[in-house]
């Protein structure tokens, strides 16, 4: 029995972006990469899906962080203020 081969991401992206480039077919990349053209495609496809969430998971996590620097000047503000008093 063939054990299932896998892939790092680092590999998909390599070959995604080579699929992306179109200067070689998805069977020649399939033969460089010793990969099927099926799984090449599956990968574009994949890729090219889940690329917008790239941009809103980087929004995403700057949120948090631009939340917290508002609540501790928010929190000088106060103390300051108390401080004036």
């Amino acid at each position: 029995m063939k054990s299932k081969r896998r892939f790092s991401p680092e590999f998909k992206l390599k070959v995604v972006l080579e699929a992306i480039k179109e200067r070689q077919t998805a069977s020649e990349l399939a033969i460089k990469f010793e990969i099927a053209p099926s799984q090449i495609s599956t990968w574009k496809t994949e890729f090219l899906t889940n690329a917008e969430q790239l941009f809103s998971v980087k929004q995403t996590l700057e949120d948090p962080n631009e939340t917290e620097k508002n609540s501790m000047l928010a929190k000088i503000g106060q103390l300051q203020l108390e401080v004036d008093f």
